[in-house]
């Protein structure tokens, strides 16, 4: 399974052959390198420990910094784990660049949603809200009524009403590639990616083809 963490840069702008325009996500796409390798025989599954974003060595742990050491790698600041078939396991050290995916692929990214704190349940369900006339003085974004009679006598768990909203892990899934710049690790996917500019993302090969 290919995957390579990454940086959201932000959303641009680019048209095709046919001269249409396609609004695009440009993510930082590695280079990534291998940290780690996790063995059937040892760990009980296949996966590749990627890392990502050289930074300095006194943001790191002493322990971070053998785990990298060992594969003779510098001071990563991101790793994140990807689950891989037992025959495509690399090397610890080896360097995986944004070469391995090709425009028109589909892929998944994953990534953290922007935090929008505590939020009513109007902006954070969709809820119409109640009726702005009739009196209504103090009612206009009220979720309404929440519970039943006596029976169940209770608010079921997980109802949907105001909290917080946002700084959730979200994946979007099925983005098609539209660029791949290898010479500045660029990557192009059409339409929007969870998270602000800036977040870590993970992009691996599409679930559902």
């Amino acid at each position: 399974m290919k995957g390579l963490i990454g940086k959201k840069l932000g959303m641009a702008q680019i048209f095709d052959d046919a001269g249409r325009m396609i609004p695009v996500t440009i993510i930082e796409a590695g280079p990534c390198f291998v940290a780690q390798v996790r063995t059937k025989e040892k760990e009980g599954y296949s996966a590749v420990q990627l890392g990502f974003a050289e930074g300095k060595s006194k943001r790191l742990t002493a322990g971070q910094l053998g785990h990298l050491q060992k594969a003779s790698l510098p001071p990563l600041r991101y790793l994140r784990e990807f689950r891989i078939d037992a025959d495509q396991a690399p090397k610890p050290g080896d360097k995986i660049s944004v070469d391995i995916f090709t425009t028109g692929e589909k892929v998944d990214i994953v990534g953290e949603s922007k935090g929008k704190g505590f939020q009513g349940g109007m902006k954070r369900h969709g809820f119409g809200g109640g009726p702005m006339t009739h009196g209504a003085s103090d009612r206009q974004r009220s979720p309404g009524s929440i519970g039943s009679t006596t029976t169940p006598g209770r608010v079921y768990r997980g109802k949907r009403m105001a909290g917080h909203m946002g700084a959730a892990r979200i994946t979007s899934s099925g983005l098609r590639v539209a660029l791949v710049d290898a010479e500045r690790n660029l990557l192009g996917v059409a339409g929007s990616v969870p998270g602000s500019k800036g977040s870590i993302v993970i992009i691996r090969e599409a679930r559902k083809q």
